[in-house]
């Protein structure tokens, strides 16, 4: 099914949950590229993952929703190798971004111990983060 209507824009309808509670620039991201990756591969699902590394690059998850990165980019070590790289996805959020980033995102989500965290560690602690205000905004 198309995620874009008319007006050349997202059907909110048609999204995930956390891209109807995002920008119109991240819904847009995800629609446009999720109708073209369909027509081009006739997969839903490959559609679907297609249309999130798309979003990836330009936008990273924080809590329940997504927002503009600072730079445009792979978001992880996964994104950089392709879809059969066997790193693990970071889950939306931005792990190539600064510590100093990370570490002001960690804040905003109420990270515990986020001053002593690796960078490696404010990852791992803003995607569980960002996965619990998910639940939460679903009401799971």
């Amino acid at each position: 099914m198309a995620r874009t209507g008319k007006n050349d824009h997202a059907k909110k309808s048609e999204l995930p949950s956390t891209l109807q509670r995002s920008a119109q620039q991240a819904q847009d991201t995800f629609a446009k590229t999720y109708d073209s990756a369909l027509e081009q591969y006739g997969d839903e699902e490959r559609a679907a993952r297609t249309a999130f590394a798309s979003l990836k690059h330009t936008h990273e998850k924080v809590g329940d929703h997504w927002e503009v990165k600072q730079e445009s980019g792979p978001s992880d070590e996964h994104a950089e190798g392709g879809r059969d790289d066997p790193a693990p996805t970071a889950g939306g959020v931005d792990a190539n971004a600064s510590k100093q980033h990370l570490y002001e995102l960690a804040q905003r989500l109420r990270v515990e111990g986020r001053s002593y965290m690796t960078k490696k560690e404010l990852v791992e602690a803003i995607h569980k983060a960002n996965d619990a205000a998910t639940r939460r905004a679903r009401g799971n």
